[in-house]
């Protein structure tokens, strides 16, 4: 079994690993901060607590669907909470963290077949 602190690390590494992602360690009140360009679509607070961004329509969908909880400060920015417990957390988080990289890079669906954006 992992520590939470093996699971953060493998969490971090596969967002990392997501083409033109940056890490913003201690980026203003988020322990670590994730970007694509400018924009920041996801942090973590501690060992396993996401909030990832979403588009509004997909926030909604998650929500209705329970594979997330309501982000407790910005759902409005479309903010949802998912946290990692154990290795069976990890890719549904990847998940959701890849729908909003999705988003937020711009990236079509013809493009996500592409070698490199799976």
């Amino acid at each position: 079994m992992k520590s939470p602190e093996e699971l953060n690390q493998e969490l971090r590494q596969r967002i990392l690993d997501l083409p033109g992602v940056t890490e913003r360690p201690h980026a203003g009140i988020h322990e670590d901060a994730y970007f694509v360009g400018r924009t920041m679509f996801m942090h973590i607070h501690g060992h396993g607590h996401c909030d990832i961004r979403l588009a509004l329509e997909d926030q909604r969908r998650i929500l209705a669907e329970g594979k997330a909880s309501q982000h407790r400060w910005a759902p409005e920015a479309g903010y949802v909470t998912f946290i990692v417990r154990d290795k069976n957390d990890l890719e549904p988080a990847m998940d959701l963290i890849r729908m909003s990289y999705h988003y937020f890079a711009g990236l079509s669906v013809n493009k996500l077949s592409v070698k490199g954006y799976q």
